[in-house]
């Protein structure tokens, strides 16, 4: 190792080896540092490629060739190095074998200047770290000098080497980073038998390249989302195993295996006014849908046991009131229909399916199906509280932390209901109520649809709001997971900024060709910390965005290094400056 570390020198020496003080020689030893830190962003940069290719998948091959990079880039290589840099000076000041020349030889033997003498004393006659720290014995430079060098250099440099494997593993778990710290960190510990004086130098070199490695790291980028939401798929089964001849069989019926979950998918862009209609998502129904009450005029015929409070809203689909359950004593939300035909029926008994089969705490509950006096009514839980639209349009924009929380949250409750075959299609600020503790809640699951449930669209009903409908859906083509997570991020877009992506439109139809033509967001928040999260959400092409789990890591990572809670309440609100203009971040 003095061979390659003697030529790590000689090459140091010719790049930068300033005659003037402390040395040449001096100086060619922090050269030789900043030579050294350039190997933990290679490996870095090596795995930042490989991810390029595998995302997060960390079985065991890939996390046995990150962690065989990390040791060698972050331990091995560094620590034989420095050592051997600090051992050619050894041989020198010993009169032994270096590897370096007699010119070079000479060179060192001569004076630095400044409080240097002669450069090979200063560096290979002095005391080594451990015993300057430790033992306190004489040295050329005071102790609180080498205390408060070694430890800054140290830390700062244990820090960047950090930064250098954290920003390697952008999207995906934070936790391989520890591939490339835990081994520098040994690295540090190791390099005590040093000599002080040199190693004081070399890590001043060290440091400030271990900052600029940070740089091709960072330009090289994070994985594709379309490469990190097939690394975050579950494994496909493998093909129905071989089974004996029929007359082997015994004579039982075997259920039918769980559907997958749904992932995102690619789509074709279709014309809107010749679509056809979209089949059936991978999979069956979703499997144990929950107690549905029987169809209507089986049950409450003739009365009604929810009196009736005050009416919440209206719309041109229903009426919605808060009752009690005169039963049960308790406060729920009745939806009653305005036309009680079949179709109507069909989507009540839909969206009460829908709901039935999501248990989340930041999803609606739904109780029962009732046949009310005056139509079929969906009892509901009950949420006092307001919707994000009136929250935003009244007090102004969600700040990055209170939009952090509401996104992560949202992504939670939708990821929960496509894990159950159940998709919503229709989010949107007036669909999110915070209650007054500040959570939040998805509500008006009316025409969310589960898989296999091609069949069941009202007839003229518009699947989704113009102005935050996901392109794809606009141009008729099968809703899937990344349509609600591209809605879900055009709401979170819409709290921060006060307006939907892609603006505002003059007329429902006018927005609806405009997601049609798949226009692009021009409204996003640019001075938000989750605009570059945003973007990728509100990508066009349903298989290039993150996927909801995705985006939860990622916005639950941000708030923890903001020190932030990701279940804390959505309540805390920017106001608007004059003139509408947002407040900076």
């Amino acid at each position: 190792m003095n061979g390659l570390a003697s030529a790590l020198l000689s090459l140091a020496h010719s790049l930068f080896g300033p005659g003037f003080c402390p040395g040449d020689w001096v100086w060619a030893t922090s050269a030789a540092g900043a030579l050294v830190a350039l190997v933990p962003p290679i490996g870095a940069l090596a795995v930042s490629i490989i991810r390029k290719g595998t995302g997060n998948r960390y079985d065991a091959t890939t996390l046995g060739v990150f962690g065989a990079i990390g040791l060698v880039s972050a331990l091995v290589l560094p620590w034989l190095l420095s050592n051997g840099v600090s051992g050619v000076y050894r041989a020198a000041f010993a009169g032994g074998k270096t590897g370096l020349s007699k010119n070079e030889l000479s060179s060192l033997d001569s004076v630095g200047g400044c409080w240097v003498g002669s450069q090979k004393d200063y560096l290979g006659g002095g005391q080594s770290v451990y015993d300057v720290l430790f033992a306190r014995h004489g040295s050329d430079i005071p102790f609180f000098v080498y205390l408060l060098a070694f430890i800054v250099l140290g830390a700062g440099s244990l820090l960047f080497v950090m930064l250098q494997g954290r920003t390697a593993f952008r999207r995906g778990p934070k936790w391989p980073s520890r591939f490339f710290w835990i081994p520098f960190a040994a690295m540090l510990v190791f390099s005590v038998g040093m000599e002080a004086n040199t190693a004081l130098h070399f890590w001043l070199g060290f440091l400030p390249f271990s900052v600029l490695g940070l740089i091709p790291v960072a330009m090289v980028g994070p994985p594709p989302w379309s490469v990190i939401n097939r690394s975050d798929a579950p494994p496909q089964r493998d093909q129905e195993p071989h089974r004996p001849p029929q007359s082997q069989l015994q004579p039982r019926p075997t259920p039918p295996p769980p559907p997958p979950p749904p992932i995102n998918k690619p789509y074709p862009k279709t014309a809107l006014a010749s679509a056809p209609e979209p089949p059936p998502m991978a999979g069956a129904l979703a499997a144990a849908p929950g107690p549905i009450p029987p169809p209507p005029g089986s049950r409450n015929a003739g009365g009604s046991r929810y009196r009736r409070v005050k009416q919440l809203g209206a719309g041109g689909f229903g009426t919605v009131w808060q009752a009690v359950d005169t039963q049960l004593n308790r406060t729920v939300a009745l939806k009653i229909a305005h036309a009680p035909d079949r179709d109507t029926a069909e989507r009540m008994q839909r969206e009460a399916r829908a709901l039935a089969v999501v248990s989340h705490p930041n999803c609606v509950k739904v109780y029962d199906l009732a046949e009310e006096p005056d139509g079929l009514a969906l009892v509901m839980e009950y949420l006092e509280g307001r919707p994000l639209a009136e929250l935003v349009d009244g007090q102004g924009p969600l700040d990055d932390v209170a939009a952090g929380r509401l996104w992560a949250t949202m992504a939670g409750a939708l990821a929960a209901a496509h894990e159950k075959g159940v998709l919503h299609r229709d989010i949107k600020p007036s669909n999110i109520v915070l209650d007054p503790s500040g959570l939040a809640h998805l509500i008006d699951f009316g025409i969310a649809r589960s898989q296999g449930d091609s069949k069941m669209t009202a007839t003229g009903m518009m699947i989704g709001t113009p102005d935050f409908v996901a392109p794809e859906q606009a141009m008729g083509s099968a809703a899937s997971p990344a349509s609600d997570a591209w809605q879900l991020a055009a709401t979170i877009s819409y709290a921060l900024s006060g307006q939907p992506p892609r603006g505002t439109r003059e007329t429902p139809m006018a927005a609806l060709m405009a997601a049609a033509r798949a226009e692009p967001v021009s409204r996003l928040p640019q001075r938000s910390a989750h605009a570059r999260l945003l973007a990728a959400s509100l990508d066009p092409e349903p298989r290039r965005r993150p996927t909801l789990n995705a985006v939860r890591r990622e916005v639950e990572g941000w708030l923890s290094r903001a020190g932030k809670s990701a279940d804390g309440p959505v309540t805390r609100v920017v106001p608007r400056q004059p003139g509408g203009q947002l407040p900076r971040r």
